[in-house]
């Protein structure tokens, strides 16, 4: 599918919309994990910060905190719409390249293009080494019309503490800029950008959440203020043509929702070029200490060496010397729900075992 022509007139702001304080749809159907198909893993080093990040199939996936045994997040993509009922999901309706910034650092370069041609999202991903924050940076660039011709939705299925069900979300500020929030006891998740978030809202997953919405209407129509205790969804509309197709967005956890606030606008003072320069040069530090064990790369084998030592430091705990969980996952997430709490993020003796004797060796 290609087009040229403009986007139909369509009301983009939320006064716009219909909205109401309560979303339906209460509680939201069963809640799920995500595949356990990993693309890419990845924390900053140092005390400043305490979340991790995984990522498949061109999105974000799990953010744990405060520790490697806590997902926080389902997952987190996009969704983009245009002239002529195009519709297109970025994890299901692109196809999926994925490098590392550098070799032997945990941070993910994704280009996600569109299986029509239409456009391609490029996503540069890392965490704050400062704040409890996970950074996507985001550019859209249309193949087919212009920046304005498309919207992009951002999509984000908060799972508090390891759980799908329970959790609430809201559309809020702080200190004048827009957050959306989600909490489940004892933990809050707060996202910001540094791109206008257009009719945000909270709803529960299902039939009546933004993703059909979206689907169905090209943009978000229905805009709910809260989704009180169930398996919910957050969303809200990134107006890229004001900042020309790129921008960053922070997702943030914290014990409250100020201080989640607080670190999610505060990820994103410096530019996401500056954090992720500095999340770079800690873990080329760490890779500096190591034996000198690599093998030519190549083609099909790039670089192994240091991509095995990151993803073993990855899954070390940042609290308990030599603690290392056996993956940053649930295995046949899709079909498991908050009564699979662990997954694979708990510390099995096989796989400590493991990762212990890879590191002595490097």
């Amino acid at each position: 599918m290609s087009f040229y022509h403009a986007v139909p007139t369509i009301p983009k702001t939320m006064s716009d919309t219909i909205a109401s304080s309560y979303a339906p749809g209460w509680p939201g159907i069963e809640a799920r994990w995500t595949s356990a198909a990993k693309s890419g893993v990845g924390t900053a080093l140092g005390d400043g910060s305490r979340v991790w990040f995984t990522t498949s199939h061109g999105i974000l996936n799990e953010i744990y905190y405060p520790e490697i045994d806590t997902a926080c997040l389902r997952d987190a993509g996009l969704l983009v719409t245009g002239p002529d009922g195009f519709f297109s999901e970025e994890k299901r309706d692109c196809t999926h390249a994925v490098e590392s910034i550098v070799p032997g650092v945990p941070a993910i370069i994704m280009r996600n293009s569109c299986v029509h041609g239409n456009y391609e999202i490029e996503k540069r991903i890392c965490t704050s080494p400062d704040y409890d924050a996970v950074l996507q940076n985001i550019r859209f660039t249309p193949h087919h019309g212009s920046l304005g011709d498309y919207r992009v939705t951002l999509l984000l299925s908060p799972h508090l503490g390891n759980h799908g069900m329970g959790n609430t979300g809201w559309i809020g500020t702080h200190k004048g800029d827009p957050i959306l929030f989600a909490s489940r006891d004892p933990f809050v998740l707060a996202v910001a950008c540094t791109a206008p978030m257009v009719n945000r809202t909270a709803t529960f997953s299902g039939s009546q959440d933004a993703y059909q919405d979206v689907r169905a209407n090209g943009m978000i129509t229905r805009v709910y203020e809260r989704a009180e205790n169930g398996n919910i969804a957050l969303a809200c509309e990134l107006d890229l043509s004001e900042c020309d197709g790129e921008c960053t967005i922070a997702i943030s956890i914290s014990s409250e929702a100020h201080t989640a606030a607080i670190h999610a606008r505060a990820a994103l003072y410096d530019t996401y070029e500056i954090n992720e320069r500095r999340y770079v040069k800690a873990w080329k530090k760490w890779q500096d200490e190591l034996l000198p064990l690599d093998e030519p790369s190549s083609e099909s084998k790039p670089h192994l060496y240091r991509s095995s030592t990151a993803v073993m430091k990855t899954h070390m705990s940042m609290n308990c010397d030599g603690g290392a969980i056996a993956s940053l996952s649930v295995p046949w997430g899709n079909t498991k729900g908050d009564g699979d709490l662990g997954g694979y993020h708990l510390v099995w003796p096989r796989d400590m075992v493991e990762t212990a004797g890879g590191l002595l060796a490097a």
